[in-house]
């Protein structure tokens, strides 16, 4: 692993979280990026150290594992790209949205992939990365790719029929907890709170609360209890939330999440 090369094409939010915590465990002398907009790949490689390069076939023939960083949609035209540069033992490493391992091979017959979904936690090392593969991967060298992604979080292998799945629950998940943050802030100001305090007693609650779901293993629902005194403040609230539909909401808006990620893997 101390001589791997990594490569990204695409800096944007997701590819420079990923790369900005691989080039902290990573040499970052061995780690080279590009994107269709050159400024934002200079940026990242002055802010971590990593090479950048002039095109996206430079990076594509250094790299042992290769993260396509970009949208869906360009998926296919940056494959056409570089398909005859990427080395014959390079893993490609793509991150779009509801892309198929299956549509991918057919962009790149004879290339092997990883599929993955981090979210954006990635930025402070904290993500939830799920990954897939075929058989034609390696147990060494998936074994390297979860080193790799390590290095910006959390990484679980799934079966790939749950991507979609993953797509709505962690990669948007973040944007649900932001809203809800936010409006128990805007509760808070509401009540007298000062704003920049009442963001990180929100916050904090949200950090503390998801650390004990995954540290204790007791299930939501009954740590949801042990709050609730008899003819108390939580039980107060929380029979607010039941009535304005809150558990409901959020299961309508990660299947509508789902929904639309497969939808764009038609």
């Amino acid at each position: 692993m101390k001589n791997i090369k990594i490569g990204c094409i695409g800096t944007g939010a997701m590819g420079s979280a990923i790369l900005s915590a691989v080039c902290k465990k990573f040499p970052p002398e061995s780690i080279t990026v590009s994107n269709r907009t050159p400024e934002k790949a200079e940026r990242l490689a002055a802010q971590t150290g990593c090479k950048k390069s002039d095109s996206n076939t430079g990076t594509a023939e250094n790299s042992d594992f290769l993260f396509l960083a970009v949208k869906p949609n360009m998926i296919k035209s940056v494959l056409d790209e570089i398909r005859d540069f990427i080395p014959e033992h390079c893993i490609i490493i793509s991150m779009a949205a509801g892309v198929s391992i299956g549509r991918l091979e057919e962009m790149a017959p004879g290339r092997r992939f990883i599929r993955i979904m981090p979210n954006v936690p990635a930025v402070i090392g904290d993500a939830m990365t799920a990954l897939c593969c075929r058989d034609n991967i390696t147990a060494e060298e998936l074994a390297s790719a979860k080193e790799i992604l390590e290095s910006a979080g959390a990484v679980e292998q799934v079966d790939e029929k749950l991507m979609d799945c993953v797509t709505a629950v962690s990669g948007s998940g973040p944007a649900f907890v932001f809203m809800f943050i936010e409006a128990m802030a805007d509760a808070a100001v509401k009540c007298g709170m000062p704003r920049k305090q009442a963001y990180i007693y929100a916050a904090q609650t949200v950090k503390g609360s998801a650390r004990m779901v995954l540290e204790t293993g007791t299930h939501p629902g009954v740590l949801k209890d042990s709050v609730c005194s008899p003819g108390g403040t939580t039980i107060e609230g929380v029979s607010v939330l039941e009535k304005n539909g809150l558990r409901n909401s959020v299961i309508e808006a990660v299947c509508a999440a789902c929904e639309k990620s497969k939808s764009m893997g038609k």
